[in-house]
């Protein structure tokens, strides 16, 4: 028997004060059985940082040619391609072939990522976005995670902080080029 998605049903009340935004998000996600509670966390992170009217989640690993966040304008036409944690070369060159912009939030050792890609073959490789996340602020939310939860996020400096009923999580977000 194939196993499911596991729904989560996450509030946040986002004030990114190095954006100007702030929003109450209301969120269903679908978490399929492959995909890391770490990861789950890296996309949520990734959404509420990049959040922009336009902005959807992509319909998951049954549609790979799609960014795994978009956002897109009125037209449909699609603004900032937002990419999850290691993706291929052969990704981010396609991706910054559709895309004026192209992000990817990692949970991953950047490091790695970087000297992985260096050298492949990626359209305006100079202008893709890899932020790396930090990693214990993940894996600290990841052992937090419940299908249904609520908290607010706060971002000031491209630092991050997480407030919880039981507590609090402050973490960084730190931008690496890529060459």
């Amino acid at each position: 028997m194939a196993l499911t998605a596991t729904i989560y049903t996450i509030q946040i009340d986002l004030a990114d004060s190095d954006r100007g935004v702030y929003e109450s998000l209301d969120l269903r996600i679908a978490r399929h059985p492959s995909e890391s509670e770490e990861y789950l966390v890296a996309r949520v992170m990734a959404y509420a940082l990049e959040y922009a009217e336009g902005i959807e989640f992509s319909r998951g690993i049954s549609d790979p040619d799609e960014p795994t966040i978009a956002i897109r304008d009125l037209t449909g036409a699609l603004k900032v391609w937002i990419e999850i944690g290691s993706p291929e070369a052969a990704r981010l060159h396609k991706a910054s072939k559709a895309s004026p912009r192209v992000a990817v939030y990692t949970h991953k050792d950047p490091a790695q990522l970087v000297a992985r890609l260096a050298g492949e073959r990626i359209h305006r490789a100079e202008d893709v976005e890899l932020w790396a996340i930090d990693r214990v602020f993940v894996s600290q939310f990841a052992a937090r995670l419940v299908r249904r939860m609520s908290f607010s996020l706060a971002v000031v400096d491209r630092e991050l902080s997480v407030s919880f009923d039981s507590g609090a999580l402050t973490g960084a977000i730190v931008r690496h080029p890529l060459r």
